[in-house]
């Protein structure tokens, strides 16, 4: 059932697109550039990355709102990237990461092209997925207690920023409290910015593939953009009256995973949340004219792509846990949701527990990281604790 839209939250499409794009990619792009520095990128290919991600999202956009004249909004995973974080290096380091990202790119072009592999994802009980999703926030949702108690000075303006904010508007919290992050990078780090790290510009790293970074990145990267964005993507657009070309975009950003995998990009995917302010009566009165949010949103985010190399900058420069601090505050939204989706099914409710302290212990056993063997054990113990509750 369609969304009730009442008219006093209308807006124009060009205003809501460029809106979508700011409060989208300033919500979370530390929380990409930490994921890419925990498996292995330096600042340049952590930079390339956050670029590449901004511009195949861009273009798979343009090329779906464009020829269906429906607002579709893709975005970077979030929640792959926080499995970045909580995965750490891998054998054959960056390298190797790439080579899972592409990986990652081919099953979800295969998700388009194969319905059956889809169909199998939708057979993973979502309270697990959710559950994995938690465990792997939580330690990185910690952060701002930790960062707080080691340094308040730099953490103290932030928290609090985020608090003001999240009383006044809850959209631009997280935006508002990245701001007064970097304004803290700016003023520790001084003159020590080189201009030349401002720049942005594209990396190219020959993909590596071993077995531990397929197990550990690839396949939890594609379980949780799939569970977390694609699938709440598609329910998010239906509930304000708009079908989702399910085959077309799964091969769309595919393939803008898979060709911006060797650049950094670990995987863009269909938007979930930002996805309702291009889709909803914040981009206009005109349910026909809506898809121009996402052309709007679109070009702010080729713009927004110039900056990378400067935010990289900054977030290399920060600070105590600063950063860090505001990555956490960025994913505590998140966390809430994917812990009441985990705990709502009463009957997996034990596995889901399982697997959710399994993700948060962030234990790897055979080079294998803790995603993997959390949803591993999710699976295994869901149908031994079904029967044993009966």
């Amino acid at each position: 059932m369609a969304q009730t839209e009442t008219a006093p939250h209308e807006g124009t499409p060009v205003s809501a697109g460029i809106v979508t794009a700011v409060v989208g990619s300033s919500s979370s792009f530390v929380v990409v550039l930490a994921g890419l520095a925990a498996v292995g990128a330096n600042a340049a290919q952590a930079a390339s990355g956050l670029l590449t991600l901004l511009v195949t999202q861009a273009l798979g956009m343009l090329w779906l709102a464009v020829r269906h004249r429906t607002p579709i909004t893709l975005a970077w995973s979030t929640p792959g990237a926080a499995l970045l974080v909580s995965t750490g290096a891998v054998t054959g380091g960056w390298a190797a990461a790439v080579g899972a990202f592409v990986v990652t790119g081919v099953l979800i072009l295969l998700t388009g092209l194969v319905p059956a592999l889809g169909d199998l994802i939708a057979r993973i009980p979502t309270s697990l997925a959710r559950a994995m999703l938690a465990g792997v926030l939580l330690p990185i949702c910690l952060e701002p207690v930790t960062g707080l108690a080691d340094s308040p000075a730099y953490v103290g303006p932030v928290v609090l920023a985020w608090l003001v904010m999240h009383r006044i508007s809850r959209r631009w919290a997280v935006p508002v409290s990245l701001v007064v992050a970097l304004v803290v990078v700016v003023v520790s780090a001084g003159d020590t910015l080189a201009a030349d790290d401002l720049l942005p510009t594209l990396t190219w790293t020959t993909p590596h593939w071993t077995a531990a970074s397929v197990v550990s990145i690839a396949i939890p990267l594609y379980i949780v953009t799939m569970a977390s964005q694609n699938v709440p993507g598609v329910a998010v657009m239906s509930s304000y009256g708009y079908q989702v070309p399910w085959r077309e975009t799964m091969t769309v950003t595919g393939i803008g995973t898979l060709l911006g995998a060797p650049f950094g990009g670990h995987a863009i995917n269909l938007a979930a949340i930002t996805a309702a302010m291009t889709a909803g009566p914040t981009a206009g009165a005109d349910r026909g004219r809506r898809w121009q949010a996402v052309v709007a949103a679109a070009a702010t985010y080729l713009v927004l792509a110039l900056a990378c190399g400067a935010l990289t900058a900054l977030v290399a420069a920060a600070p105590g846990d600063v950063m860090q601090a505001a990555a956490g505050l960025a994913l505590l939204g998140t966390l809430a949701a994917s812990l009441a989706g985990a705990l709502a099914d009463e009957d997996g409710r034990e596995a889901a527990v399982v697997c959710f302290v399994v993700a948060a212990s962030g234990v790897s056993i055979l080079g294998v990281g803790a995603a993997f063997w959390a949803l591993l054990a999710g699976l295994v113990l869901r149908p031994l604790l079904s029967v044993a509750r009966r």
